[in-house]
């Protein structure tokens, strides 16, 4: 579990294939405090730490990771946000996110407000209810809140301090992120779901 709130970044050293999957080398200043077996939040996606040599940790996304997010994208040399797992102890400062990518999204539009950075995303037609007016949202693991909600996009609105500490700085029109939506609008659309039947 994550509150979408950025630690630190990491930069991809390596790629490597197996079979279906990809491991990926990251080097951050973090990896000092990991462990094996921790799940880290890598742009919105749950990773397991497998092993840390120095600097560096290893990670592996299966197919259905790949498929479903913009892991598939990567290369070395590509920024990722990360963070560790939130403590049951500490202020939940975004939203509760899973790390569990829903999709991707792709920016439509960059804007600069003169104290903010406004960006667009699109995102196919499914995912439409899961989405409102000042709800939470969460791209490349980032805890957002959404305005200008449309039926295949929103806008987020990104403070100056989250632009420098987050490869939000680097996002360009085009490009592809992860989007997770909140966990609360997914359980009332499997409610509504099941009454309906």
């Amino acid at each position: 579990m994550f509150t979408g709130i950025i630690e630190s970044l990491g930069e991809i050293t390596e790629i490597s294939i197996e079979e279906s999957n990809r491991v990926f080398f990251i080097k951050s200043d973090i990896t000092s405090h990991l462990q094996v077996d921790q799940s880290i939040s890598h742009n919105g996606i749950c990773l397991t730490v497998e092993d840390i040599k120095k600097d560096i940790y290893k990670v592996t996304a299966i197919k259905e990771t790949l498929e479903k997010t913009n892991a598939r994208l990567w290369n070395p040399g590509d920024i990722v946000n990360l963070e560790r797992s939130m403590k049951m102890n500490g202020r939940l400062d975004g939203h509760i996110v899973q790390g569990h990518v829903d999709g991707t999204a792709i920016c439509t539009a960059k804007k600069d407000k003169e104290g903010s950075v406004e960006f667009t995303f699109e995102f196919i037609e499914l995912f439409s209810p899961l989405i409102i007016e000042k709800g939470s949202v969460c791209i490349n693991g980032v805890s957002l809140t959404a305005f200008s909600v449309r039926k295949h996009s929103f806008t987020v609105a990104i403070i100056p301090y989250t632009f420098s500490h987050t490869n939000f700085k680097n996002i360009m029109e085009a490009d592809v992120v992860n989007i997770e939506f909140d966990i609360l609008g997914k359980y009332v659309q499997r409610i509504l779901a099941l009454q309906s039947k």
